[in-house]
């Protein structure tokens, strides 16, 4: 079995990635989540909470992995991410591999947040960034009511910087509107088709 066009799709927090991956799916591509993923092995029965009870008993709650207790061994120890990352960072991997080695579709979207930051952009054909203005963004994020300005500032200093993220990538999807990502999404999959039957 040939294995699939992979398309690495990523973009900061509230930049649209979440729409933009559904709007794929909603055209018979496999999309695979990285968070989704991360979900399943935090579950209870997850490959994720035998490990993590081994190095934060505390954070099994009902057999599964507590991300609340987790955020607050992070705040509390510096060495907390590098030991969840060491656990969480291969499970992850394995869960991405599965995905790839079960598909028979020609393409395939990897939904990845942290993608150039883990160093995941070498395993894709192409790179898709989605993108619109950093007040765009703010206003998007803010108008959740899940986290205060302080907080989104904190995740964003995490984050890559959306001008290098755009500078890295292959293909920028504008999420202004919904219709500009929808020509784009509809654009970049004409392009692989395309690409797909001169290779």
């Amino acid at each position: 079995m040939s294995r699939p066009f992979i398309i690495g799709l990523t973009g900061s927090i509230g930049m649209g990635k979440t729409t933009t991956a559904r709007m794929f799916a909603a055209d018979a591509v496999p999309v695979w989540d990285a968070d989704e993923a991360v979900h399943r092995i935090y579950a209870p029965g997850g490959a994720a909470v035998d490990p993590i009870r081994a190095i934060c008993p505390d954070a099994i709650v009902d057999g599964g992995v507590d991300r609340d207790v987790m955020k607050s061994w992070l705040a509390k120890d510096p060495t907390a991410l590098s030991q969840i990352e060491t656990v969480v960072h291969p499970l992850v991997a394995q869960d991405r591999a599965r995905f790839l080695r079960d598909t028979d579709a020609p393409v395939v979207v990897l939904d990845i947040p942290l993608l150039f930051e883990t160093g995941a952009d070498a395993q894709v054909d192409l790179v898709a960034v989605v993108s619109t203005s950093a007040k765009t963004q703010r206003e998007r994020v803010l108008s959740r009511g899940t986290m205060t300005p302080d907080q989104f500032n904190a995740i964003l200093a995490k984050q890559m910087p959306d001008a290098e993220k755009r500078a890295r990538a292959d293909v920028v999807i504008p999420t202004d509107t919904i219709d500009d990502a929808q020509a784009a999404v509809k654009k970049l999959l004409a392009d692989v088709k395309e690409r797909s039957s001169h290779a």
